[in-house]
């Protein structure tokens, strides 16, 4: 068992396996997520957290690009199948903490399943997420340095600028919010027009809850478990998408916590559930951006 676990481990070190294989395999290996954790955890060097997919995956590109908002210049990620041709496109908001490796690998990871993805630095106009969150830990204050209206600016000038690229298709167009980007695919959902897709990972819900009226795309939503704070908003939200009659679809993932996706954060990553919300997101958009 021991000599087979190291094996897992140095094939994922070599990159050889994504997290996602790494811990459905570790979890056979094991028999249940709570020893894989347990075992593994004490067995990887702090270097094996790397990411699922890696800038030099030859399958994609990235790009460090900007582009013009309303008011000011938006510096953003960019992550695009390195094959030509014609690819629908999402824009990726990030958590409170601004744009991190992981939202960037997130991006890549869109990239990867066949979108071009666009992840904004929505701290842009203050001098971006290095100078405003150097130690990448979340903003508490974030909604009252860059509002709601502001962040629906910036992602609808995000959709013209995916627009005009070669490889996107203009007709197809989502997107996808975690945490406070949640909230803010939400609220953002409310505002642009021609999306077709709406991905939230515990996002706070619209307020006023009327403003879903307003919503166009279908939305798939995830929440953990033990997430509270956010879950109060659901019932409230699922009343609301009957009302006005607006497609919705949400789970909730038993033993997960706020930002379970985050594999960064030993302490609220929840594997299972992030595996089951991955998946669900990719039919998801499968169905409603590839079709």
């Amino acid at each position: 068992m021991a000599e087979k676990i190291k094996a897992l481990i140095r094939e994922y070190q070599e990159g050889k396996l994504s997290r996602r294989e790494f811990l459905r395999q570790a979890i056979m290996l094991t028999g249940s997520l709570a020893a894989a954790d347990s075992l593994i955890g004490g067995l990887l060097p702090k270097g094996a957290y790397a990411a699922q997919v890696p800038e030099s995956d030859p399958d994609i590109l990235t790009h460090n690009v900007q582009y013009q908002g309303k008011s000011t210049a938006v510096s953003a990620y960019l992550a695009r199948p390195v094959k030509a041709g014609k690819y629908p496109a999402l824009i990726v908001i990030h958590e409170d903490a601004g744009l991190s490796d992981h939202i960037r690998d997130v991006a890549r990871r869109f990239a990867k399943q066949g979108y071009v993805a666009l992840a904004p630095d929505y701290l842009s106009r203050l001098g971006g997420t290095r100078l405003v969150s150097p130690k990448g830990q979340g903003l508490a204050n974030i909604g009252e340095l860059i509002p709601w209206h502001v962040v629906a600016e910036d992602t609808e000038a995000g959709i013209r600028y995916l627009r005009v690229l070669p490889d996107v298709r203009r007709d197809r167009m989502g997107v996808v919010g975690f945490c406070w980007g949640g909230g803010m695919a939400y609220i953002t959902a409310t505002q642009a027009r021609d999306l077709r897709a709406v991905v939230v990972y515990y996002g706070e819900s619209p307020t006023p809850l009327d403003l879903v009226k307003n919503i166009q795309a279908p939305v798939l939503a995830h929440y953990g478990e033990k997430d509270q704070r956010t879950n109060k908003g659901i019932p409230g939200t699922e009343a609301a998408m009957k009302k006005y009659n607006k497609v919705y679809d949400y789970k909730i993932y038993p033993g997960a916590q706020h930002a379970f996706n985050n594999d960064t954060s030993k302490e609220r990553f929840h594997a299972s559930a992030a595996s089951g919300a991955w998946g669900r997101t990719e039919e998801f958009l499968r169905k409603h951006l590839k079709s």
